[in-house]
């Protein structure tokens, strides 16, 4: 008698954990949704988004690694943005801060000191990879053209960079672009870049998982509301902060 009491309560909160699990599921799948993920999903990742803020994220440096052979090809994962022809010799990257627009041949970047770093290159898929680059700090070409502020001398609170077909576009705090180690790349392993990993110039930014190291810069624009994000529209966590 007392083992069929506990097998019968043992199929009671079975069945309404089996219940409750089947519910949730449903509502996280067919509820409302923001910014293109489930409602409850995308809660969660601005919770993420919190945590890691707090943790110091934007700030911390990613970890140093020895420098991998010189000209080693890098991994390349994903063509997104970079499939239109691209004339390197003519290339420029419309710049926008305020009022201001800059059309910037590739050689402006270079008149501004070169940084480089060795660290891991870090793939939302789960792969990673050491990698060398080189170019010009973000924050020190902003400095240089006196770009990412508004009138009343603050930051704006936002960039956003676009491949030159517009087909890739990804945007990222202002603190985050502000880390010593974001750079506008022009170098990877010691070697100018590949066509396939961004030629000419390309963001990296190793406090972020790679969907952040937009290939092939054609835009930078500076804004108080975020712009968009081609993987965040699409349910990935618009921070991913590593």
């Amino acid at each position: 008698m007392r083992l069929n009491k506990r097998l019968l309560i043992s199929l009671i909160v079975g069945l309404v954990l089996v219940v409750g699990f089947f519910t949730t599921f449903n509502y996280i799948q067919k509820g409302p949704k923001i910014d293109g993920a489930p409602s409850a999903l995308r809660h969660s990742f601005m919770w993420n988004e919190k945590v890691w803020s707090i943790l110091s994220s934007a700030r911390r440096m990613s970890v140093k690694k020895p420098k991998p052979p010189k000209g080693k090809a890098p991994r390349v994962n994903g063509m997104l943005g970079l499939e239109s022809p691209v004339d390197l010799k003519n290339y420029v990257v419309t710049v926008e801060s305020g009022n201001k627009e800059l059309k910037l041949p590739l050689g402006m970047f270079h008149l501004i000191s070169k940084s480089s770093y060795s660290t891991d290159f870090r793939c939302i898929e789960g792969w990673s990879e050491e990698t060398h680059y080189a170019g010009a700090r973000f924050s020190d070409f902003m400095k240089y053209y006196d770009l990412g502020k508004k009138a009343d001398g603050t930051y704006y609170q936002y960039v956003g960079l676009e491949t030159p077909d517009g087909k890739y576009y990804v945007s990222i705090d202002m603190e985050s672009m502000m880390h010593e180690q974001t750079v506008l790349a022009y170098e990877m392993n010691e070697a100018p870049l590949s066509l396939e990993n961004g030629a000419p110039i390309r963001l990296i930014i190793p406090i972020k998982y790679g969907i952040k190291s937009l290939k092939r810069i054609g835009r930078i624009f500076f804004s108080d509301s975020r712009p968009p994000d081609y993987w965040a529209e699409r349910g990935y966590d618009w921070y991913s902060g590593l």
